[in-house]
């Protein structure tokens, strides 16, 4: 299938009224990334006022930092040339395209937030990685655990006692430890400058045979552990490899290409709040060049613990995060409808676009390929400065 972006359909419904921001790439004689505000149709590159995205995050007020600095800025061009060019089919090097709206930040993740989720979690587990077994696992336990998750406060005394029942059953798992317990999963998804952007391919590994996308909602927050804004993410995750183990996780999830953010970051201010992110309905489509189609919604209101939670967790009273972060909060849709044989579930094939959405956000479009057929992450922190440092926009 052929990947194609357009502004209708990627921006948000009311983007006249969004304080949008993003990274684009800049050709020219010491070609590099800049940091751009969305202006109507118009691109415009913010990098001589904020030389870094993480950087205008740390203002005491990034939206209106952004609009002042757009100001001074310089025009890019017009927003649809730059998404059609940011499409991996039509990319031309030699003219702007869209990266994923981050930099200096970590890209960090919280799992099992979702009792939908979580459960599918739990799945993998018990059927060990083996889409062949899920369905059985997956009718065994919902009959078994009776109770909906959903409605259960993480460490509360409900909580503990369901704890106890799944014990002297022996269903208890890590993964419902961190879905119901009082200390939330947060791994690292994605080291600076590695996550991709729209329209860019997303990565499995060959060896992978059960693997899926996973929409999300991705805060981004500043130094002082403020969510200032959101965008949207694919948590690209390999089903079988964290069945097998959960000490794969890093396997699993971290790999060549399997962040994706984008396609903006949209800021707080007066028209959009965290409230709004407590409300989005996000929707998921995969089409494959096999005629298979897979559609989805869930809302951001089953989550199990607040974004600001999840946050105040990931900073915690011992980890600092000067360059602030971007955190995944956690995928509420685990995809299992079957693709190939009946009761093996869903899982990737090669050339599949996935498209992860909400009016509020806009969409975030991406084709999935091999991590090893993907070009390899070479602009790391240290090439960044060199090139910043180049074009004159490192101040003292």
């Amino acid at each position: 299938m052929r990947l194609t972006l357009d502004k209708t359909t990627s921006l948000p419904a009311d983007a006249a009224q969004a304080t949008l921001v993003g990274r684009i790439w800049l050709p020219g004689k010491i070609p590099g990334p800049a940091p751009v505000f969305i202006h109507g149709d118009d691109v415009i590159d913010i990098s001589h006022t904020f030389p870094t995205l993480s950087e205008l995050m740390a203002a005491a007020a990034p939206a209106h930092s952004a609009r002042e600095a757009s100001r001074a800025g310089r025009l890019v061009g017009k927003i649809g040339t730059s998404l059609a060019n940011s499409a991996a089919d039509t990319l031309d090097p030699g003219k702007p395209y869209f990266l994923a709206p981050c930099d200096l930040q970590p890209v960090k993740a919280c799992g099992v937030t979702f009792a939908t989720s979580l459960l599918e979690r739990v799945i993998e587990e018990h059927a060990r990685g083996n889409p062949a077994e899920a369905e059985e696992v997956r009718r065994n336990l919902r009959s078994e655990i009776g109770a909906d998750l959903s409605r259960v406060e993480p460490g509360s005394r409900e909580a503990i006692e369901l704890k106890r029942i799944l014990l002297e059953r022996g269903l208890w798992s890590q993964y419902l430890e961190v879905g119901i317990g009082p200390d939330a999963e947060v791994f690292t998804k994605a080291p600076p400058l590695a996550s991709v952007g729209t329209g860019a391919e997303i990565g499995i590994l060959a060896r992978s045979s059960w693997n899926n996308p996973e929409p999300e909602v991705v805060a981004v927050v500043n130094p002082r552990g403020e969510i200032v804004g959101a965008t949207l993410g694919n948590d690209v995750n390999l089903r079988d490899f964290e069945g097998r183990s959960a000490l794969l996780l890093g396997r699993s999830k971290e790999n060549n290409a399997s962040s994706a953010i984008g396609p903006f970051v949209r800021l707080f201010d007066e028209g959009f709040s965290i409230d709004d992110v407590r409300r989005m309905e996000v929707a998921l489509t995969v089409e494959g060049d096999d005629q298979f189609a897979l559609r989805g919604k869930s809302s951001m209101g089953e989550i199990s613990r607040d974004p600001t939670d999840l946050v105040r967790q990931t900073l915690a009273d011992n980890h600092d995060y000067p360059d602030g972060l971007l955190l995944y909060l956690g995928t509420m849709f685990a995809p299992t409808k079957d693709r190939d044989n009946p009761g093996e579930g869903f899982t990737h094939k090669l050339g599949d676009i996935v498209t992860i959405s909400t009016p509020k956000l806009g969409a975030l479009v991406n084709r999935v390929n091999h991590c090893d057929k993907i070009a390899p992450h070479r602009f790391g922190v240290a090439a960044l400065m060199r090139n910043l440092a180049a074009r004159g926009l490192l101040q003292s």
